[in-house]
């Protein structure tokens, strides 16, 4: 019965630093995704860039035309990037992952008359704005963090430094009417749907 007793508790103990070694090594896998992932768009201080290779490395995850104020045609176009990984993990979980980066171009469209009616097309680059999801609230001291983001715009003639000062003032303001879905127009990227 010792023996048996012995091996028994043996067995648990190892049991326990297994599932202890598990847990540690998903969460050490959970952080380096998020850092690894990140690198390329935030430094340890939470400033952000727009990154270098976004245009062939990210997916594609929408497009938005802005309307022209009087006329036809639009103003603008927005192309939306997103890290990899990022849509699967949205439409496995209903959320944007930790560390999803989502880069959005913005372009001021040449609107013409062509075959098919009055088209709007990008023209030269405005800028970027940039979002880095942050659910563990990583740069509390940074105006540009914060509501689980990392938010910056980033005009066209620096990707590298930002125009942002403070996320509630410069950025938040054109997402809340997106509040509910994590500041995010879902509806507007049909790729995310199921």
């Amino acid at each position: 019965m010792r023996v048996i007793g012995a091996l028994g508790v043996t067995l648990a103990g190892l049991f326990m630093i297994g599932a202890v070694a598990v847990t540690a090594d998903a969460q050490m896998d959970k952080r380096s995704r998020y850092e690894g992932a990140t690198a390329a768009v935030v430094d340890d201080r939470g400033n952000l860039h727009v990154p270098s290779d976004y245009r062939t490395a990210y997916q594609v995850l929408g497009t938005w035309a802005v309307a022209k104020d009087d006329g036809p045609g639009s103003k603008q176009l927005h192309v939306v990037y997103a890290s990899p990984g990022t849509i699967a993990a949205y439409r496995k979980d209903g959320h944007f992952p930790d560390g999803a980066v989502l880069v959005k171009e913005v372009f001021n469209t040449t609107t013409n008359e062509m075959t098919t009616g009055t088209v709007s097309s990008a023209g030269t680059l405005a800028g970027w704005f940039v979002m880095v999801k942050d659910s563990a609230g990583r740069f509390p001291g940074n105006k540009l963090w914060g509501d689980g983001w990392g938010w910056s715009w980033f005009d066209a003639a620096n990707s590298q430094k930002t125009t942002s000062t403070d996320y509630t003032a410069d950025c938040q303001s054109c997402h809340e009417p997106a509040r509910q879905s994590d500041w995010i127009y879902t509806q507007g990227y049909p790729v995310l749907k199921k």
